[in-house]
């Protein structure tokens, strides 16, 4: 047996660095190799090809101390889903299965997508026709691993990220060992719900290779396909709505700039140069991704890539590099044009940072989107002018307008939306719920959609 040595966070107290945790073991021959299947149920339809990152990683820190591995795409609406997972089921005979809960819902108010359903079908397949222990995960799962775990009818759930996690229950059930002391693990009922563990640095985890973790779908219908790679974990920023800091942790968590582009490298040989930086906030810290940009760079990669921006402490040497390392896709995340409604959502910058750094990314003829979240608290019909005509004053190449704002468990909302009896504190949410000021909610849903209507640009 071998084991790390890493230090880890404590996900229920972020910054506290835990040194005495006893040593996470990973097996290496000592217990019996496993069959495990690994499954994503792709729910979303959205204007890109959805590829499993996340599942991806867990593939490749299981391939990495010997187990057999299979990775399963299924996209719930195709008519040979329930078909094509009883062939896998009956020809590989997986001794674990793993199954991914990424999204939740659509985060739409009106005709809300429940993306939940497809999963519990998933599970239901597998148990009927498998007697191996199903396992949930998954950023979805990660925000609510108690509900989500009781609706799906899974055998256990893993919160958090799975690298290590996942790993440690194989090596568990492989030896016949009791796996309640398995960080992030929940089992149903709440007899066992431990928090996950954050390794300090991302650098212990195995990145994702193409046709070997994560497979390039063949009758994907877009072209080119944009490649996910993530190069940090986490976010400081507490914006006042936002799951992140239940899914990653509020500390800042990175990969080498190095390994990256490595990874990005494989990539670029396997033919594959569009490349989508799913960070929640590319440029913290504005080193890291200079530094980032300048590895591109050097390496001469010829690649095509978009990300999310927080606009704020962005500088023109860091959108210049950008430009130069083939950036040419950036997501403003700024959400309102009103001042005061950014005071509310616990935003760091003003509306002058927004301009400023929006007229950079022009400069450089980079395409931008922005998005805006209009009803949530202190939003007035002044407020929302004041939004649309900031918007408008940016001539953004497109817009995403969102009416209501998606509550999450133990978030500033969340918090808001108990004391003014929208929810009670007994709701898990799993079942979405949404924030909207009543009195405006026609009003915005008209409004907005007359002014989109006006604009070519514009998606409600």
């Amino acid at each position: 047996m071998t084991q790390s040595t890493l230090k880890i966070y404590c996900f229920s107290s972020p910054g506290l660095v835990i040194d005495s945790m006893p040593p996470i073991f990973f097996p290496n021959g000592g217990n019996k190799t496993m069959r495990v299947l690994l499954i994503s149920v792709i729910t979303e339809n959205l204007f890109m090809t959805v590829l499993p990152l996340g599942p991806a990683y867990v593939a490749a820190a299981v391939r990495d101390v010997g187990h057999d591995v299979r990775m399963l795409s299924l996209r719930s609406g195709r008519d040979d889903y329930p078909e094509t997972l009883k062939s896998v089921l009956e020809e590989f005979r997986p001794e674990a299965i793993g199954i991914s809960l990424r999204n939740v819902d659509d985060q739409t108010m009106k005709d809300t997508a429940f993306l939940v359903g497809p999963v519990k079908k998933t599970v239901a397949v597998c148990k009927s026709l498998s007697p191996a222990p199903v396992v949930l995960g998954g950023a979805g799962y990660s925000i609510f691993p108690r509900s989500a775990l009781a609706y799906t009818g899974a055998d256990m759930g893993i919160r958090g990220e799975g690298e290590a996690a996942f790993v440690m229950l194989l090596d568990r059930l492989s030896a016949g060992k009791d796996p309640s002391d398995v960080p992030g693990l929940y089992l149903p009922g709440g007899k066992t719900e431990n928090p996950p563990i954050l390794p300090r640095t991302l650098d212990a985890y195995t990145m994702p290779l193409p046709h070997v973790h994560l497979e390039i779908p063949k009758d994907a219908p877009d072209d080119p396909i944009w490649m996910p790679i993530q190069t940090r974990r986490g976010c400081p920023m507490e914006c006042s709505y936002c799951s992140t800091s239940a899914i990653e942790g509020r500390h800042l968590r990175k990969y080498s700039p190095a390994k990256v582009v490595r990874n990005i490298r494989e990539y670029v040989d396997a033919g594959i140069t569009h490349f989508f930086f799913v960070d929640n906030t590319f440029n913290f810290p504005a080193s890291y991704a200079e530094e980032l940009c300048d590895r591109i760079i050097s390496e001469k990669l010829e690649i095509r890539s978009r990300c999310i921006v927080y606009p704020y402490k962005v500088e023109q040497r860091l959108v210049k590099k950008m430009a130069d390392a083939g950036f040419r896709e950036v997501s403003l995340g700024f959400e309102s044009g009103s001042q005061t409604l950014l005071k509310e959502f616990n935003k760091r910058f003003s509306l002058e940072d927004v301009r400023r750094i929006s007229g950079l990314y022009k400069q450089q003829g980079i395409f931008q989107m922005g998005f805006l979240m209009l009803g949530g608290p202190g939003e007035t019909r002044e407020t929302v002018k004041e939004s649309l005509e900031f918007v408008d004053e940016l001539a953004l190449d497109l817009v995403k307008v969102s009416v209501g704002i998606r509550i999450y468990p133990h978030t500033r909302l969340a918090e808001t939306a108990i004391r003014e009896g929208k929810i009670t504190s007994h709701e898990d949410l799993l079942y979405p719920a949404f924030y909207v000021k009543e009195e405006l909610k026609d009003w915005l849903d008209e409004s907005v959609g007359k002014w989109a209507a006006e604009r070519g640009n514009w998606m409600v």
